[in-house]
Protein backbone atom coordinates (compact mmCIF):
# COMPACT_ATOMS: atom_id res chain seq x y z
CA UNK A 1 0.00 0.00 0.00
CA UNK A 2 2.77 2.71 -0.45
CA UNK A 3 0.59 4.52 -2.91
CA UNK A 4 -1.18 5.49 0.62
CA UNK A 5 -0.22 7.31 3.79
CA UNK A 6 -0.24 5.44 6.84
CA UNK A 7 -3.28 6.34 9.20
CA UNK A 8 -0.83 6.51 12.46
CA UNK A 9 1.32 9.73 12.04
CA UNK A 10 4.98 9.31 11.72
CA UNK A 11 5.32 10.64 15.59
CA UNK A 12 2.61 8.48 16.92
CA UNK A 13 4.37 5.34 15.68
CA UNK A 14 6.01 2.43 17.91
CA UNK A 15 6.94 -0.93 17.72
CA UNK A 16 4.83 -2.89 16.54
CA UNK A 17 3.94 -6.76 19.25
CA UNK A 18 0.48 -6.69 17.81
CA UNK A 19 -0.23 -8.23 14.08
CA UNK A 20 -2.12 -6.10 11.34
CA UNK A 21 -5.37 -7.30 10.20
CA UNK A 22 -4.67 -5.38 6.65
CA UNK A 23 -5.11 -8.08 4.00
CA UNK A 24 -1.81 -9.39 2.25
CA UNK A 25 -1.89 -7.21 -1.18
CA UNK A 26 -4.56 -5.25 -0.09
CA UNK A 27 -5.82 -2.04 -2.02
CA UNK A 28 -9.01 -0.24 -0.43
CA UNK A 29 -11.68 0.22 -2.80
CA UNK A 30 -12.47 3.91 -2.31
CA UNK A 31 -10.86 6.67 -0.73
CA UNK A 32 -10.64 7.49 2.87
CA UNK A 33 -9.27 10.25 5.57
CA UNK A 34 -8.09 10.27 8.94
CA UNK A 35 -7.51 13.70 10.84
CA UNK A 36 -4.46 14.98 11.89
CA UNK A 37 -3.42 16.63 14.93
CA UNK A 38 -0.47 19.17 15.87
CA UNK A 39 2.34 17.23 17.10
CA UNK A 40 2.09 19.17 20.15
CA UNK A 41 -1.34 17.84 20.46
CA UNK A 42 -0.90 14.90 23.29
CA UNK A 43 -4.41 15.14 24.43
CA UNK A 44 -7.98 15.64 23.44
CA UNK A 45 -11.44 16.08 25.57
CA UNK A 46 -14.69 15.19 24.52
CA UNK A 47 -17.14 16.26 26.63
CA UNK A 48 -21.07 14.97 26.55
CA UNK A 49 -23.29 17.01 28.31
CA UNK A 50 -26.54 15.92 28.20
CA UNK A 51 -30.35 16.93 29.41
CA UNK A 52 -33.03 14.46 29.52
CA UNK A 53 -36.95 15.70 30.38
CA UNK A 54 -40.57 14.70 29.76
CA UNK A 55 -43.17 16.62 27.54
CA UNK A 56 -44.15 19.21 30.45
CA UNK A 57 -40.53 19.89 31.54
CA UNK A 58 -38.95 20.61 27.94
CA UNK A 59 -38.85 24.06 28.38
CA UNK A 60 -37.02 23.56 31.38
CA UNK A 61 -34.36 21.82 29.15
CA UNK A 62 -33.87 23.98 26.81
CA UNK A 63 -33.22 27.07 29.25
CA UNK A 64 -30.53 24.63 30.80
CA UNK A 65 -29.17 23.87 26.98
CA UNK A 66 -29.61 27.75 26.32
CA UNK A 67 -27.84 28.74 29.50
CA UNK A 68 -24.93 25.84 28.75
CA UNK A 69 -24.26 27.03 24.90
CA UNK A 70 -23.64 29.99 26.30
CA UNK A 71 -21.46 29.06 29.31
CA UNK A 72 -19.14 27.11 26.76
CA UNK A 73 -18.53 30.32 24.61
CA UNK A 74 -16.75 32.15 27.90
CA UNK A 75 -12.88 32.38 27.52
CA UNK A 76 -11.59 29.17 28.29
CA UNK A 77 -14.61 27.45 27.37
CA UNK A 78 -14.97 24.96 24.16
CA UNK A 79 -13.57 26.06 20.78
CA UNK A 80 -15.81 23.42 19.41
CA UNK A 81 -19.43 23.05 20.26
CA UNK A 82 -22.07 20.51 18.67
CA UNK A 83 -25.55 20.04 19.24
CA UNK A 84 -27.87 16.67 18.70
CA UNK A 85 -31.21 15.01 20.47
CA UNK A 86 -32.55 11.44 20.59
CA UNK A 87 -35.62 10.14 22.16
CA UNK A 88 -34.29 7.45 24.61
CA UNK A 89 -35.63 3.70 25.47
CA UNK A 90 -37.89 5.34 28.36
CA UNK A 91 -39.61 8.31 26.10
CA UNK A 92 -37.32 10.66 27.21
CA UNK A 93 -36.30 13.37 24.89
CA UNK A 94 -32.52 14.13 25.58
CA UNK A 95 -30.34 16.58 23.76
CA UNK A 96 -26.73 16.67 24.27
CA UNK A 97 -23.94 19.53 24.11
CA UNK A 98 -20.90 18.59 23.01
CA UNK A 99 -17.85 20.35 23.53
CA UNK A 100 -14.08 19.59 22.49
CA UNK A 101 -11.05 20.81 23.77
CA UNK A 102 -7.50 20.55 22.51
CA UNK A 103 -6.17 20.02 25.77
CA UNK A 104 -7.41 19.15 29.22
CA UNK A 105 -5.60 21.71 31.31
CA UNK A 106 -8.02 24.36 29.38
CA UNK A 107 -11.02 21.72 29.97
CA UNK A 108 -10.49 21.34 33.50
CA UNK A 109 -9.97 25.14 34.36
CA UNK A 110 -13.10 25.69 32.72
CA UNK A 111 -14.97 22.60 34.41
CA UNK A 112 -13.96 23.35 37.69
CA UNK A 113 -15.12 26.63 37.41
CA UNK A 114 -18.51 26.59 35.43
CA UNK A 115 -19.46 22.76 33.44
CA UNK A 116 -19.14 21.30 37.04
CA UNK A 117 -22.49 23.42 37.80
CA UNK A 118 -24.38 21.18 35.38
CA UNK A 119 -24.79 18.04 37.57
CA UNK A 120 -25.08 19.99 40.89
CA UNK A 121 -27.52 18.62 43.46
CA UNK A 122 -29.39 21.66 43.88
CA UNK A 123 -30.13 21.31 40.18
CA UNK A 124 -32.58 18.55 40.87
CA UNK A 125 -35.82 18.67 39.70
CA UNK A 126 -38.21 15.64 39.05
CA UNK A 127 -38.71 14.79 35.22
CA UNK A 128 -35.66 16.09 34.51
CA UNK A 129 -32.08 14.33 33.98
CA UNK A 130 -28.60 16.06 33.81
CA UNK A 131 -25.84 14.27 32.75
CA UNK A 132 -21.38 14.83 31.92
CA UNK A 133 -19.95 11.99 30.26
CA UNK A 134 -16.54 13.18 29.59
CA UNK A 135 -13.25 11.29 28.16
CA UNK A 136 -10.03 13.43 27.48
CA UNK A 137 -7.65 10.54 25.49
CA UNK A 138 -3.86 10.75 24.72
CA UNK A 139 -3.99 11.09 21.33
CA UNK A 140 -2.43 7.60 20.45
CA UNK A 141 -6.08 6.16 22.02
CA UNK A 142 -8.14 7.59 19.32
CA UNK A 143 -8.82 7.16 15.73
CA UNK A 144 -11.33 9.02 13.08
CA UNK A 145 -12.34 8.46 9.51
CA UNK A 146 -14.10 10.40 6.90
CA UNK A 147 -15.49 9.35 3.57
CA UNK A 148 -14.60 13.52 2.52
CA UNK A 149 -12.30 15.84 3.00
CA UNK A 150 -14.35 19.35 2.76
CA UNK A 151 -16.42 18.73 5.87
CA UNK A 152 -15.12 18.07 9.77
CA UNK A 153 -16.97 16.54 12.12
CA UNK A 154 -16.92 15.57 15.66
CA UNK A 155 -13.71 15.21 17.18
CA UNK A 156 -11.59 16.26 13.85
CA UNK A 157 -13.15 19.52 14.36
CA UNK A 158 -10.15 20.39 16.54
CA UNK A 159 -7.28 18.95 13.90
CA UNK A 160 -5.18 20.60 11.94
CA UNK A 161 -6.24 19.21 8.75
CA UNK A 162 -6.69 15.63 7.39
CA UNK A 163 -4.39 13.50 6.04
CA UNK A 164 -3.88 11.90 2.00
CA UNK A 165 -5.96 9.27 1.50
CA UNK A 166 -4.91 6.21 3.96
CA UNK A 167 -4.50 2.37 3.14
CA UNK A 168 -5.86 0.99 6.72
CA UNK A 169 -9.71 1.07 6.02
CA UNK A 170 -12.13 -1.17 3.86
CA UNK A 171 -11.50 -4.08 6.10
CA UNK A 172 -12.75 -5.66 8.96
CA UNK A 173 -9.93 -4.51 11.71
CA UNK A 174 -9.58 -1.69 9.83
CA UNK A 175 -10.18 0.72 12.89
CA UNK A 176 -7.74 -1.61 15.60
CA UNK A 177 -4.91 -0.85 12.90
CA UNK A 178 -5.55 2.83 13.04
CA UNK A 179 -5.05 3.58 16.29
CA UNK A 180 -1.21 3.61 17.36
CA UNK A 181 -1.58 2.12 20.70
CA UNK A 182 -2.99 -0.72 19.30
CA UNK A 183 0.50 -1.61 17.92
CA UNK A 184 1.40 -2.65 20.95
CA UNK A 185 -2.02 -3.08 23.47
CA UNK A 186 -5.04 -5.79 22.99
CA UNK A 187 -6.61 -3.07 24.66
CA UNK A 188 -8.28 -5.75 26.22
CA UNK A 189 -10.82 -4.59 29.72
CA UNK A 190 -10.09 -5.04 32.99
CA UNK A 191 -12.47 -3.96 36.01
CA UNK A 192 -15.51 -3.67 36.83
CA UNK A 193 -17.84 -1.26 36.57
CA UNK A 194 -18.93 0.34 40.11
CA UNK A 195 -21.21 3.52 41.03
CA UNK A 196 -20.81 5.79 44.16
CA UNK A 197 -23.85 8.21 44.96
CA UNK A 198 -23.64 11.74 46.61
CA UNK A 199 -27.39 12.64 47.38
CA UNK A 200 -29.55 12.36 44.25
CA UNK A 201 -26.04 12.42 42.03
CA UNK A 202 -24.77 9.18 40.84
CA UNK A 203 -21.21 8.56 39.49
CA UNK A 204 -20.13 5.57 37.17
CA UNK A 205 -16.77 4.30 37.34
CA UNK A 206 -16.50 1.86 34.18
CA UNK A 207 -13.66 -0.38 32.86
CA UNK A 208 -10.43 0.21 31.79
CA UNK A 209 -9.99 0.31 28.14
CA UNK A 210 -13.85 1.45 27.62
CA UNK A 211 -14.53 2.10 23.82
CA UNK A 212 -17.05 4.85 22.20
CA UNK A 213 -17.76 4.60 18.71
CA UNK A 214 -19.43 7.78 16.98
CA UNK A 215 -20.67 6.60 13.76
CA UNK A 216 -22.03 9.45 11.22
CA UNK A 217 -23.93 9.91 7.98
CA UNK A 218 -24.48 13.40 6.75
CA UNK A 219 -27.14 13.71 3.17
CA UNK A 220 -26.80 17.86 3.45
CA UNK A 221 -26.00 17.47 -0.45
CA UNK A 222 -28.23 14.91 -1.87
CA UNK A 223 -30.61 15.73 -4.44
CA UNK A 224 -34.09 14.18 -4.48
CA UNK A 225 -33.25 10.87 -5.48
CA UNK A 226 -30.45 10.37 -4.34
CA UNK A 227 -32.34 11.27 -0.73
CA UNK A 228 -35.24 9.42 -1.38
CA UNK A 229 -32.94 5.96 -1.73
CA UNK A 230 -31.03 6.79 1.29
CA UNK A 231 -33.90 7.24 3.25
CA UNK A 232 -35.78 4.84 2.51
CA UNK A 233 -33.50 1.93 1.53
CA UNK A 234 -30.60 2.55 4.19
CA UNK A 235 -31.74 4.71 7.01
CA UNK A 236 -34.99 2.37 7.87
CA UNK A 237 -31.67 -0.47 8.37
CA UNK A 238 -29.55 1.62 10.20
CA UNK A 239 -32.42 2.88 12.37
CA UNK A 240 -33.26 -1.08 13.08
CA UNK A 241 -29.44 -1.94 14.09
CA UNK A 242 -29.03 1.31 16.16
CA UNK A 243 -32.12 0.08 18.59
CA UNK A 244 -31.10 -3.32 18.53
CA UNK A 245 -27.94 -1.80 20.59
CA UNK A 246 -30.30 0.14 22.46
CA UNK A 247 -32.73 -2.40 23.49
CA UNK A 248 -30.62 -5.63 23.82
CA UNK A 249 -26.91 -4.75 22.82
CA UNK A 250 -26.02 -5.38 26.66
CA UNK A 251 -25.02 -9.23 26.59
CA UNK A 252 -23.49 -8.49 23.39
CA UNK A 253 -20.87 -5.57 25.32
CA UNK A 254 -22.36 -2.58 24.04
CA UNK A 255 -23.68 -0.87 27.34
CA UNK A 256 -26.04 1.80 25.66
CA UNK A 257 -26.30 2.78 22.55
CA UNK A 258 -27.75 6.76 20.95
CA UNK A 259 -28.68 7.50 17.47
CA UNK A 260 -29.27 10.95 17.25
CA UNK A 261 -30.26 13.42 15.17
CA UNK A 262 -27.69 16.70 15.03
CA UNK A 263 -29.45 19.89 15.40
CA UNK A 264 -28.47 23.72 14.09
CA UNK A 265 -27.28 26.53 16.12
CA UNK A 266 -31.08 27.39 16.60
CA UNK A 267 -31.81 24.19 17.45
CA UNK A 268 -33.16 22.81 14.06
CA UNK A 269 -32.86 19.07 12.88
CA UNK A 270 -30.29 18.89 9.92
CA UNK A 271 -29.60 16.37 7.52
CA UNK A 272 -27.32 14.35 9.66
CA UNK A 273 -27.36 11.84 12.42
CA UNK A 274 -25.11 9.77 14.61
CA UNK A 275 -24.61 6.82 16.51
CA UNK A 276 -23.13 6.89 19.57
CA UNK A 277 -22.23 4.08 21.79
CA UNK A 278 -20.46 2.83 24.88
CA UNK A 279 -18.57 -0.59 24.41
CA UNK A 280 -17.14 -2.66 27.07
CA UNK A 281 -14.03 -3.53 24.91
CA UNK A 282 -12.83 -2.46 21.25
CA UNK A 283 -12.90 -6.48 20.84
CA UNK A 284 -16.59 -6.66 21.47
CA UNK A 285 -17.44 -3.81 18.99
CA UNK A 286 -15.16 -5.74 16.69
CA UNK A 287 -17.02 -8.81 17.16
CA UNK A 288 -20.65 -7.05 16.43
CA UNK A 289 -20.00 -5.12 13.54
CA UNK A 290 -17.91 -8.16 11.90
CA UNK A 291 -20.54 -11.20 12.04
CA UNK A 292 -24.02 -9.65 14.28
CA UNK A 293 -26.78 -9.77 11.36
CA UNK A 294 -28.07 -6.31 12.44
CA UNK A 295 -24.58 -4.93 11.23
CA UNK A 296 -24.20 -7.41 8.13
CA UNK A 297 -27.64 -5.53 7.32
CA UNK A 298 -26.80 -2.34 7.80
CA UNK A 299 -23.16 -2.81 5.94
CA UNK A 300 -25.25 -4.46 3.02
CA UNK A 301 -27.47 -2.06 2.45
CA UNK A 302 -24.75 0.96 2.69
CA UNK A 303 -22.88 -1.23 -0.18
CA UNK A 304 -25.92 -1.36 -2.32
CA UNK A 305 -26.85 2.36 -2.30
CA UNK A 306 -22.98 3.19 -3.08
CA UNK A 307 -23.04 0.45 -5.80
CA UNK A 308 -26.26 2.33 -7.43
CA UNK A 309 -24.98 5.73 -7.67
CA UNK A 310 -21.05 5.23 -7.96
CA UNK A 311 -18.94 7.88 -8.26
CA UNK A 312 -22.47 10.16 -7.81
CA UNK A 313 -23.16 9.58 -4.03
CA UNK A 314 -22.82 12.65 -2.22
CA UNK A 315 -23.51 11.01 1.27
CA UNK A 316 -20.85 11.95 3.54
CA UNK A 317 -19.95 9.16 6.29
CA UNK A 318 -17.30 9.35 9.34
CA UNK A 319 -16.62 7.74 12.40
CA UNK A 320 -14.56 8.47 15.50
CA UNK A 321 -13.47 5.52 18.14
CA UNK A 322 -11.72 5.79 21.20
CA UNK A 323 -10.74 3.34 23.79
CA UNK A 324 -9.94 5.60 26.96
CA UNK A 325 -7.48 4.18 30.12
CA UNK A 326 -9.70 4.47 33.44
CA UNK A 327 -8.20 7.79 34.37
CA UNK A 328 -9.39 9.41 31.27
CA UNK A 329 -13.19 8.59 31.86
CA UNK A 330 -15.37 10.50 33.64
CA UNK A 331 -19.61 10.14 34.07
CA UNK A 332 -21.68 11.91 36.48
CA UNK A 333 -25.46 11.92 36.53
CA UNK A 334 -28.17 13.36 38.27
CA UNK A 335 -31.76 12.50 38.53
CA UNK A 336 -31.56 10.20 34.94
CA UNK A 337 -33.14 6.52 34.89
CA UNK A 338 -31.48 3.50 35.36
CA UNK A 339 -31.22 2.95 31.57
CA UNK A 340 -29.10 6.60 30.72
CA UNK A 341 -25.86 6.56 28.85
CA UNK A 342 -23.11 4.44 31.19
CA UNK A 343 -25.89 3.72 34.08
CA UNK A 344 -26.82 1.01 31.99
CA UNK A 345 -23.55 -0.34 32.56
CA UNK A 346 -24.64 -1.16 36.15
CA UNK A 347 -28.24 -1.51 36.16
CA UNK A 348 -29.42 -4.91 36.77
CA UNK A 349 -31.93 -5.40 34.20
CA UNK A 350 -32.48 -8.68 32.40
CA UNK A 351 -29.78 -9.44 29.64
CA UNK A 352 -27.71 -7.26 32.46
CA UNK A 353 -23.53 -8.39 30.78
CA UNK A 354 -21.86 -7.76 33.80
CA UNK A 355 -21.96 -7.53 37.74
CA UNK A 356 -21.27 -4.07 39.47
CA UNK A 357 -20.60 -2.53 43.00
CA UNK A 358 -22.18 0.30 44.87
CA UNK A 359 -20.90 2.69 47.48
CA UNK A 360 -22.52 5.45 49.46
CA UNK A 361 -20.71 8.53 50.22
CA UNK A 362 -21.72 11.16 52.02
Amino acid sequence: MSDYESAIPAHLASARTCPVRTPHNFRPPYPSYTARYDTSTTRVVMAYFGVQSISDKRHVAQEAVTGLRRQLAVAAGSPRIERARYLDERGYETEIVIGYWGNDETFNRWFTEIGSEWTAPRRHTDGIGFFVEVLHPEVRRFETLFSAVDRLEGVARISETLSGEIGEHGYWGGMRDRLPIAAASALEPSGTPSVTHDGPRTRVHPVDNLCLIRSGQDWTDADDDERALYLNDVAPVLRTGMNFLRDAGRPLGCFANRYMTVLSDDGDPLDKTFGMSWWRSLGDLERWAESHPTHVAIFGAALRYLSTLGPAATLRLYHEVTVAAADEQFFEYLGCHDETGMLASTSHRSGAALDSEVVETS
